[in-house]
């Protein structure tokens, strides 16, 4: 129970003021915990922050590959993958995901994380696949691109309204720079 109260209160951290947020005397307040019993759960900050990946992704991704298979055309199928990346950036679980450019995680924890990450992009090969494409899983890359670069736009808190933004990044999905 008090490591998933930590996983929790690591989420709120993260999600209230990002990565510089996340520290052990924080999460002991959060939690109630003395310092020294964070420690006891998890070594570093990367600990937390791979944990909280390897917990929320799959999550995050079957949210994705939900409204995926909700959809009936490649098409559809590659506007709902943009459009339900996008709408979880605001959510508490993404923010963990996004720590994962922090910096702070060794080797072999971000492999993991990449693996995962390319069971994403392993979604949308069949969709681009299905439109022609020769290339899918080169072009699958290429379209998460695209959402990365969106999803830092949202969090940025860009000029653009976060509406606008995944309607650009699905146009450029769906349209190339035609729009």
């Amino acid at each position: 129970m008090q490591r998933g109260a930590l996983l929790d209160a690591a989420r709120s951290l993260l999600s209230e003021g990002g990565t510089e947020a996340l520290t052990f005397p924080a999460l002991a307040q959060r939690t109630g915990l003395a310092r020294s019993s964070v420690y006891e759960y998890f070594r570093s900050r990367a600990a937390v922050v791979e944990e909280l990946c390897a917990a929320d992704f799959p999550v995050w991704a079957a949210e994705v590959e939900t409204a995926m298979a909700d959809a009936e055309t490649p098409e559809a199928r590659i506007e709902a993958y943009v459009r339900r990346q996008l709408a979880l950036v605001g959510d508490r679980r993404h923010r963990a995901v996004v720590a994962i450019s922090a910096g702070e995680l060794d080797a072999s924890a971000r492999e993991r994380i990449r693996a995962a990450h390319g069971g994403l992009i392993s979604m949308v090969v069949e969709a681009l696949a299905d439109l022609g494409h020769q290339q899918p899983r080169l072009t699958a890359m290429l379209l998460q691109g695209v959402v990365d670069s969106a999803v830092r736009r949202i969090e940025l808190g860009a000029a653009e309204d976060p509406d606008r933004i995944t309607e650009a990044a699905v146009s450029m999905a769906l349209h190339g720079v035609r729009g």
